[in-house]
């Protein structure tokens, strides 16, 4: 995976079009077997510490079904365990990868938002100060109240969500090959003005991470990607995350074929371009290397400790349960930071335990991943945390 740039985002490429009309050739839809072969769920012993794995080896052993194709979990904090279960590909039942590579999704905004307080820790940029700082030509004179950069980082900026090729997988399947830009996205968000005062309510959203990704390029000079890369990626070892190349629909290295639900058919999604996620959700990664980013973010290896503790609070904002990227749950009477990701065949989570008694990260292949996640938060997640 290398990183994109600007200019390479803004550019319709004559590969992808090649890529796309040559994969017309070939079935996207189809019917995939009716009884793939079960592969027995590969699980480590835990280790020492108070968790007790049986419930997640129930899931595992239920993988694949209906809709879960493919599952890979790890467990981390005072006891550690790690399972995979499931197939990599319904057409010929391989077992699945525990070292698959998966597009994370919304998971993407923690890196984000970390590379954003980076450059707040070294005085480049101010938690409280107007957007139109660093962006002056962003936002309309219909914005009358520019949000701030910790506005948008707690999802209270006001912004509407952009331009977008739908709202639900089947929409968007037939735009897949298609480019839309970052730029396009914020343009035709601010073109509607704000939705709210800044501050007075927490909608979660793409549109604010995509702007801070637009912060990041201003402010460094440089790549989102590279950014990211340098500042997270390069100093926790995360040596198999990265994002595609600008639009390129594939995800390179070994991974799982997704798949979801479209027009009633078992549909091969995997293959999409995913560039107007980008700072927002378009990055590729492994559950080792997603455990490493939380035990450094939480360690205090990513974001000084004092961003750190106002990451990790919830602002005083109608219905907010997110902090900057992460969301605050309470499992058992214990609290758990944590953040979900999801695109068309692929459900990632990662959580932790402010002092990282108990993390998780799993990556989901799925059918429903992209409808209400919790099932299959309460499937591989939960099990973690409950004491």
């Amino acid at each position: 995976m290398t990183s994109g740039s600007t200019t390479a985002r803004a550019r319709a490429t004559t590969v992808c079009a090649l890529l796309a009309s040559s994969l017309l050739l070939v079935p996207l839809a189809g019917t995939a077997a009716a009884h793939p072969a079960q592969a027995s769920p590969a699980v480590s012993a835990p280790r020492t510490g108070r968790f007790d794995a049986t419930a997640l080896e129930r899931a595992l052993a239920e993988v694949p079904d209906g809709d879960v194709s493919a599952a890979l979990i790890r467990v981390g904090g005072k006891g550690s365990w790690s399972g995979s279960a499931g197939v990599r590909d319904l057409r010929t039942g391989a077992p699945a990868l525990p070292y698959a590579r998966f597009r994370t999704g919304s998971t993407t905004k923690v890196v984000t938002a970390a590379v954003v307080l980076q450059l707040v820790a070294e005085q480049r940029v101010a938690l409280d100060a107007p957007v139109s700082r660093y962006l002056p030509d962003l936002l309309p004179a219909s914005f009358t109240e520019p949000p701030t950069v910790r506005q948008l980082l707690t999802y209270t900026s006001g912004l509407r969500p952009g331009a977008s090729f739908g709202s639900t997988t089947e929409e968007m399947y037939a735009h897949r090959f298609e480019t839309l830009t970052p730029e396009e996205v914020v343009a035709a968000s601010v073109a509607q003005g704000p939705a709210h005062t800044p501050g007075e309510r927490q909608v979660y959203g793409n549109i604010h991470y995509t702007v801070l990704g637009m912060l990041i390029e201003a402010v460094t000079g440089d790549s989102y990607e590279h950014q990211a890369a340098l500042r997270v990626f390069r100093p926790l070892g995360m040596r198999h995350t990265g994002f595609p190349g600008g639009p390129d629909p594939r995800v390179h290295g070994p991974h799982h074929r997704a798949y979801a639900d479209i027009g009633g058919r078992t549909t091969y999604v995997t293959e999409w371009n995913m560039s107007d996620r980008w700072a927002a959700g378009d990055m590729i990664s492994t559950t080792a290397d997603l455990e490493r980013l939380v035990f450094g973010l939480f360690g205090g290896k990513v974001v000084p400790r004092p961003l750190l503790d106002q990451m990790l609070t919830v602002p005083d904002a109608d219905g907010a349960t997110y902090g900057m990227a992460l969301q605050r749950f309470v499992v058992d009477g214990r609290e758990i930071w944590g953040k979900t990701g999801s695109r068309p065949g692929y459900h990632t989570v990662l959580g932790a335990t402010r002092n990282l008694s108990r993390t998780v990260v799993y990556s989901v292949n799925a059918k429903s991943a992209r409808e209400d996640g919790f099932p299959l938060v309460r499937r591989f997640a939960l099990p973690a945390f409950a004491s």
